[in-house]
């Protein structure tokens, strides 16, 4: 099987609780904390390890807080290599609200990161026991980091013959512009922002990811559509698949295990058309848990497998 790596650059340690109702200045009583190790490439990495892939998670680690970051990650049995840093790593916090059920998150900046430090990450990822095929890179930068850290990493990449997966936003997103990554994987919205448009119907997100593979983006654009599902572009090939539906437990890393479970079946031979599909039961299956909980195999599986007999995806290329 094909060796995954994953680099989240500002990872979090993820607290969520639930309390009846949000009010201002009031004392709010919670239920006891959850803590889950968290953030872009840690939840693929997880999800990858959950669906039987052999993967690997690289990430900067400082701290209380990165330290009970390292032990909770490690309990979960995701091979990790871990890379010390100055700073402490940062917390995010999800409050369910249970008179509404509606969800709250709250997001921590992270520490900032040293060139050294940096220098220290691209170099864990080289010097990896056996180079993986696919990187994936997920999730946000930290503070006052330059956003060409993905072109050094898509350098990287090269150097080591492995397929690089962004999953990023903003100036990163728009950093990967000429560098080909192999697959990026940004909503419509981000999208929408690449190409300087709104898109008002499909011909016309279909024309913008093929303008994304023109600037050089990546080899294959993944765009997700959230209720609507998943639009793919590559060279010779435009696949619309539809979003499976399930009740909603959590929005919390839906991407992330899409990216996890395109990325693993397409790391085990399947067709970009069978890789879509899967990842999007994976996205399905994590919207099926609470809180941060990500998504669970069987839950995965058996969408994948009602997913497959209803036929083939839309190709309009």
């Amino acid at each position: 099987m094909a060796k995954i790596a994953t680099l989240t650059l500002n990872p979090a340690l993820d607290v969520s609780t639930r309390t009846d109702k949000l009010r201002p200045t009031h004392k709010l009583r919670c239920t006891p904390p959850r803590f889950e190790p968290g953030g872009g490439g840690i939840n693929v990495a997880r999800v990858v390890h959950a669906l039987g892939g052999d993967v690997t998670a690289v990430f900067p680690c400082g701290g209380g807080a990165g330290a009970t970051f390292e032990k909770l990650l490690r309990e979960t049995g995701v091979p990790i290599t871990p890379v010390p840093i100055a700073g402490t790593t940062r917390e995010s916090f999800t409050v369910d609200e249970e008179d509404s059920n509606e969800q709250y998150r709250f997001v921590l900046p992270g520490p900032s990161l040293t060139e050294d430090e940096l220098a220290k990450l691209l170099d864990t990822l080289e010097s990896l026991d056996g180079p993986p095929a696919y990187l994936i890179a997920s999730g946000s930068l930290p503070p006052d980091c330059d956003p060409n850290i993905f072109r050094r990493l898509c350098a990287l990449c090269g150097k080591i013959g492995a397929r690089f997966v962004v999953d990023t936003s903003g100036d990163a997103l728009a950093a990967v512009e000429g560098s080909c990554a192999w697959l990026i994987k940004p909503s419509l919205r981000e999208v929408e922002e690449l190409v300087g448009r709104k898109l008002a119907s499909e011909a016309d997100e279909c024309a913008a990811a093929r303008e994304l593979l023109e600037r050089g983006f990546a080899d294959v654009i993944l765009v997700s559509l959230a209720e609507r599902g998943a639009l793919l572009v590559s060279e010779g090939i435009e696949l619309r698949m539809p979003a499976i539906e399930v009740p909603i437990g959590s929005a919390v890393g839906a991407g992330d295990s899409m990216v996890a479970g395109f990325t693993l079946a397409h790391a085990i031979g399947k067709s970009l058309e069978d890789a879509l599909r899967y990842g999007i039961a994976a996205g399905a299956a994590a919207l099926l848990t609470p809180g941060t909980e990500l998504a669970r195999r069987e839950d995965v599986e058996r969408l994948y497998s009602a997913a497959s007999t209803r036929g083939s995806a839309q190709n309009s290329a």
